[in-house]
This record gives structure tokens, sequence and C-alpha cells, in this order.
């Protein structure tokens, strides 16, 4: 098994490409994890992506994959591929903190189901990605593990709370990491680090955090460099489990059949260019309409739609902080300002709210769902930025901010955590600043491949796959 390629193209190639280099023999899992890990332990420390890193027991899974691979085994998918896993998933016998000083030494007995399925795909995970404390918010930094940073500039944010798993996918510590987004927090950190992040359709994937299984609006999904990582990443995940009733029901994927290849003649795609955020800057506008137009000059009917429809933020707000209060708020008696503050802001502004106040955003959460179906009687697609400005400082820059001051950070991506929708980022260029941007992507329930086929249009129109942050 000798590929001979530099260590910093081994980093960045595709998953799909590195389990056919190592199911023909070409690649070595021992290699192929030895140079990730190597990356991890150099350059890792700066980026600040991983909470825990679990090398000994990745060297040791990459030598039975290379048995396995050279005694003929029959391989997964993903066999010999390193991942990281977002500190949010439990993992047996490794360090599950949730970001939080309350499970600072936490080690659960079991794996989550979607560790178990990649486990049983052949992946190799490399460490646990970093999340604020328990997920809360869109940047990454922990009163446990500090800040995590964009690869792309380290003194901006890697986005959240999905942030140490984009920041390692574009650091090159492994092409794929497993997020959760339950008000953007994989797509956020997909825009700001430059890579893809999808959000499936509620119930495409098992969630297992959910606390709430039938009122719940998180996700969990892929981050990867590229559009076909994350298409392979949703077949080895996908699937009905107890544990998640959303998933017992198995919608019928849609299949676009005028979605085919570059040829984008007959879809229709609804552009949104405000939701409730007031202001897109410049440079993020400018990469949008180019995505767009690119759009449409392989034939796809592009049209701004949305007006009038009103992204219940007040609503969105109250189930947020009103779940913030009732899960953590018991913490915030034992732990005081050990918490992270901005968890503390959330668990106040949860405890304000009454029950009246509670139902009342549920049934906003319904009228907006009616509202964009509506949408999606009009076009195929629905399409905004990501993120209505490029990264923002790291909170510990000199002007670095909490995101709690952040106004529309998550703007244009809350909504469909609440309508249940499947929405993807994809990248669309770059900022002034040299930075990322990305554009969203959304579809009807349960086309979340067709999302992807379009994020695939839109990477071969753009390609992104081949750069790489000045880090590396």
């Amino acid at each position: 098994m000798d590929l001979r390629m530099s260590d910093d193209d081994l980093l960045f190639l595709p998953a799909t490409r590195a389990a056919a280099l190592i199911r023909n023999k070409e690649l070595s899992p021992v290699e192929y994890v030895d140079a990730v890990l190597e990356a991890i332990d150099t350059s890792g420390p700066a980026v600040n992506a991983f909470a825990t890193v679990t090398a000994e027991a990745a060297r040791a899974a990459a030598r039975l994959a290379e048995q396995a691979v050279i005694a003929g085994a029959e391989l997964g998918p993903l066999h010999g591929v390193p991942v990281s896993i977002k500190d949010l998933f439990a993992t047996t016998g490794v360090r599950t903190a949730y970001g939080s000083v309350v499970y600072a030494d936490h080690v659960p007995d079991h794996d989550d189901v979607l560790v178990q399925r990649l486990d049983s795909a052949g992946a190799i995970m490399v460490g646990k990605s970093t999340t604020p404390e328990f997920g809360h918010k869109g940047v990454t930094d922990s009163p446990v593990f500090g800040v995590t940073r964009n690869p792309w500039d380290l003194d901006r944010a890697a986005g959240g709370s999905s942030g140490g798993a984009a920041a390692a996918v574009a650091a090159g510590f492994g092409p794929i990491g497993l997020g959760t987004d339950g008000a953007g927090s994989i797509r956020i950190p997909a825009g700001a680090c430059g890579v893809v992040g999808l959000k499936p359709t509620t119930g495409a994937l098992p969630y297992e955090q959910a606390s709430d299984v039938f009122s719940n609006y998180a996700a969990a999904g892929p981050l990867t460099r590229t559009v076909a990582d994350a298409a392979l990443v949703m077949d080895c995940l996908a699937g009905p489990t107890t544990i998640d009733p959303w998933t017992l029901g198995g919608g019928r994927p849609r299949r676009m059949p005028q979605l085919t290849g570059d040829d984008l003649s007959g879809v229709r795609i609804g552009y949104i260019p405000r939701m409730a955020n007031t202001t897109v800057s410049d440079d993020v506008q400018e990469q949008t309409t180019a995505t767009l137009t690119a759009l449409a000059d392989l034939g796809a009917q592009v049209d701004e739609i949305g007006g009038g429809i009103d992204w219940i933020p007040e609503a969105a707000r109250v189930l947020y902080f009103a779940h913030q209060f009732v899960a953590y708020g018991p913490f915030r008696d034992e732990y005081g300002d050990r918490l992270d503050p901005t968890l503390i802001d959330f668990i106040e502004k949860g405890s304000t709210y009454s029950v009246r106040d509670y139902r009342t955003a549920g049934l906003a959460r319904s009228g907006l769902y009616r509202s964009v179906q509506g949408l999606f009687d009009q076009v195929d697609f629905l399409v905004t930025p990501t993120l209505p400005t490029t990264a923002p400082p790291a909170v510990d820059s000199p002007d670095g901010r909490e995101p709690r001051l952040m106004n529309g950070w998550n703007a244009y991506l809350y909504p469909f955590n609440l309508t249940g929708h499947p929405a993807a980022s994809v990248p669309s260029g770059f900022g002034a600043d040299g930075l990322p941007t990305g554009l969203q992507i959304v579809g009807p329930w349960w086309s979340d491949a067709d999302v992807l086929r379009l994020g695939a249009v839109v990477e071969s129109a753009r390609p992104w796959a081949h750069l790489r942050p000045p880090t590396r």
C-alpha cells in the first residue's frame, strides 16, 4: 500500500476518494490515520478543534482496518476513513463532556446510535470535536476547552455550535465531522469555515440527544469538504430506530427527474434575500448573486420569494430559551458563574416565559411550517446566504463579542429547524477579508438527496474543495 502523495495532499482527500483507494489497496489506513493524527498534533492546538483526541484507539483501529483489507474481508463504505465526533454524542469509554464543567469528567458506557453506524461503516474516530457548553450558541468556546478558531484566520470564530467539527474538516484533520444543528449549529460553522454542512429532514437521521422527542427541532448531520462526501455519510447513517420516533415514518425520498447533471432546465429556485435579519454585507451579497447567476446560466429559473412571511424570531427565542431554562437551569444553582455566561443569560431569559408564551410560540411554529410549505407550491428549492457576514472575530480577540450581541447571525437558519425542512450550506466564494461565504439550499421534506444534488451543481460551477486554508 504505497500511494505517492504528500501528507498535505493526503489530508485533503475527499472521503469518497480515500475509501476507494483503501479498498483498492492503494492507501494504507495506518498511514492515513497517522498523517491525520500528526496534523492534529502539530497544527491542532492553534485551531483547538478537539476536546479529546483518541490517538491510541484510532491507531489500533487503523491497524485492524489494514488487516481487513489485506485479508480481503468485506469492507464498509467508510472503511479506514478518519472522522471526528462532536462532543455531544455519547462514545463508549471516551469522555463526552458536552463542552461543560458539569460533565467535564463524564465517560459514557455506550455509543450513540450514529456513532455505532459510523463504526459499522468502517470509519475511525480520531477525536471528539469541540462545542460550546451544551451546544447552546453560534460560536464555539467553552469553560472547559477554550476557543475554537477558524482555520482561514485564527483571529476569527469558527462558528458553532459544531465549530470543532467544521474547523477540523476545513483544516484537514479528517474529511468528515459529525455535528448537530438546533438553530443553525451545522450550517453556521459550515458557512464560516468554507465546508459543506447538512441539517437533514427531521427524522432522516436518528437524534438520540433530544430530551423531548416529539417537540424536537434539532438534527444530527455531516460536515465535509465535498457534497459527495456528505451524501456518502447520509447513506451510512440514515434509517429508522425506536430511539427516535420521527425516524419510524420512513418518509418517501424525493428525487427530481429534471435535476440531472448540470442542466437545471425546469428547476425553480426561490431566492429569499432577507429573513429576520435587516442587513447582509456587500461581499456576502456579491458571492450570493454570483452563485445565483451561475445557476440561472445552467437553466434554472431564479426568482425572489418569501416577502411578507413572518419568520417568528421572538417565538423562536421563546422556544429556545425556555428549553435552556428547563434543561440546564438546575445547573445554574450548583455551578453558578462556572457556567458559560451566555448560557446563564439564556437560562435567565427562559425563566421569564409563561406557559401561555410557550404554547403561543408553538402555534407560531406551526404557522411558519405552513408558510414555508406554501413556498414549495411555487418553487422546488429555496436559497439564501448562509450567514449575513463572514466569520466575526473570535471571542477572545480585541474586538470579539459574544453571539448574543450578533443580531441576525443565524437569521437565515433557525426557521428550517422549526419547520423540519432539509437545509444545506455549501461554499459560495470568499469575502473581501478572504474568509469563506456560504449559500444555504433548502428543500421540501425528504428531499435531502436533491438538496445535495443541487449543492453538487454549485460545487461544479464554483469549485472550492481544492482550496486550503493558510494554516495548512
